[in-house]
C-alpha cells in the first residue's frame, strides 16, 4: 500500500526549523574565544531591534533570545522573502570559572558581543609552603 504525505506539511516543518516559532525558536550562530582573563562570545543577530534582545544567566546557563519581525506596509507586495524572521534563541553552558556578575554586553552592526571575565578564584595564584626547616617557598598553583 502506497502512503502519501502532505507536501505542505513538510514545507511548513522545514520553514519552522529555519525561522522558528515562539515555542521553538530558531538557532543563532555564535563564536566564542578566550582572551587572557576574558571569555568573549559573539552572536549574529542582523536586523534585530536591540530592545527585543534578552540576555539572562541562571545557574551558569547563558540564554540569549531575540526577535526579528518583517515590517509590512499597505500596498507593498513582497516579491522575495528569504531572510529568517521570528524568535531566535541560544543557550550556552558556562563553567564555574567565569564571573557572570560582571558580564558586559554590546550590540553593534548586527552582532551581540558578550565579555565575561574569568573569576578571581579561577586565576593562578602563588601558594606559600613551609619546608621542614622553617624556610618559606612560593609555588605557583
Amino acid at each position: 500500500m502506497l502512503m502519501r504525505t502532505d507536501p505542505f506539511r513538510d514545507i511548513d516543518h522545514i520553514f519552522e526549523q529555519l525561522v522558528g516559532t515562539v515555542s521553538r525558536p530558531a538557532v543563532m550562530h555564535v563564536d566564542a574565544e578566550r582572551d587572557g582573563d576574558w571569555f568573549d562570545v559573539h552572536f549574529d543577530l542582523p536586523g534585530v531591534d536591540p530592545d527585543s534582545i534578552d540576555v539572562t544567566v541562571e545557574r551558569n546557563v547563558l540564554t540569549v533570545k531575540a526577535q526579528r519581525q518583517r515590517r509590512s506596509r499597505d500596498g507593498v507586495e513582497s516579491v522575495i522573502s528569504e531572510r529568517p524572521m521570528g524568535v531566535f534563541s541560544r543557550q550556552l553552558f558556562l563553567g564555574d570559572t567565569l564571573d557572570t556578575d560582571r558580564l558586559e554586553a554590546v550590540y553593534d552592526a548586527g552582532v551581540l558581543s558578550l565579555r565575561i571575565p574569568v573569576s578571581d578564584k579561577a586565576r593562578p595564584r602563588k601558594i606559600s609552603i613551609r619546608s621542614g626547616n622553617g624556610d618559606r617557598k612560593q609555588i605557583t598553583g
